[in-house]
């Protein structure tokens, strides 16, 4: 059964389990932040995500992401840095007492901070993101991301050989894959305790002891497997 995560009770519960590392985390330096936006989609809580622009270099256009980027010296922090992409890619604004705090850092491969923040009813159409940056936002419900059919699990190989398994979020509009389907497994096990079981052993959704693996940029997939759950069409 999926809990009350948008109720009052659900946000003090989380904003207590995330106390911790937020604190710890605020006061590190790091490389980059996202924002993982939970909001209310016609009364549905669900998760916001950005296709990235096919027309941005790097290794990361035409990907599904959470808004975010790198900090700028001008930031006093990663949520502030979390905060400010956001208004840059969505044009939407997020009170900084609507954060409820740092999930768990990943590696890509500098430290990238997950900030989770519930951002209340939303309609993403009535967004107007930065064209250069987002070609399209879209909600997936939190109902939809804990279906099992709709996940999945992808091996990546390096130089033809296995190296890890990262989580594949499937069946929305658009794959949810790599770190940002890592970040949204932290925050589906933040959100539904006991209703999501994690693709990976041992992450956890808090806390700075350690990173999230990969410890080096993405590998590529591998093409094949019979291992069931495993998203052949990457």
């Amino acid at each position: 059964m999926l809990p009350d995560c948008l109720s009052a009770e659900g946000e003090l519960r989380c904003r207590r389990l995330l106390a911790g590392a937020t604190a710890r985390l605020r006061a590190r330096p790091a490389s980059a932040a996202v924002l993982v936006p939970l909001c209310s989609v016609r009364g549905v809580p669900a998760l916001l995500y950005t296709l990235r622009s096919s027309r941005l270099t790097g290794r990361h256009k035409g990907d599904v992401s959470f808004p975010g980027g790198k900090c700028d010296p001008a930031d006093q922090d990663v949520v502030h840095t979390a905060l400010r992409e956001t208004r840059e890619e969505l044009g939407l604004a997020v009170p900084e007492e609507h954060v409820w705090g740092l999930l768990r850092p990943v590696y890509d491969p500098a430290t990238v901070v997950p900030v989770l923040a519930g951002v209340g009813p939303l309609d993403p159409q009535s967004l107007r993101p930065n064209s250069e940056e987002v070609d399209e936002v879209f909600a997936l419900p939190l109902a939809h991301l804990l279906q099992t059919q709709n996940q999945g699990y992808t091996h990546f190989c390096r130089g033809g050989h296995f190296r890890y398994t990262l989580p594949v979020f499937l069946h929305g509009p658009h794959r949810v894959w790599g770190l940002t389907a890592v970040i949204t497994e932290f925050a589906l096990q933040l959100l539904a305790p006991g209703t999501y079981q994690p693709r990976l052993a041992g992450l956890t959704c808090s806390g700075a002891e350690g990173l999230a693996r990969p410890k080096q940029p993405l590998a590529s997939p591998c093409q094949a497997s019979s291992t069931p759950g495993l998203n052949k069409g990457l």
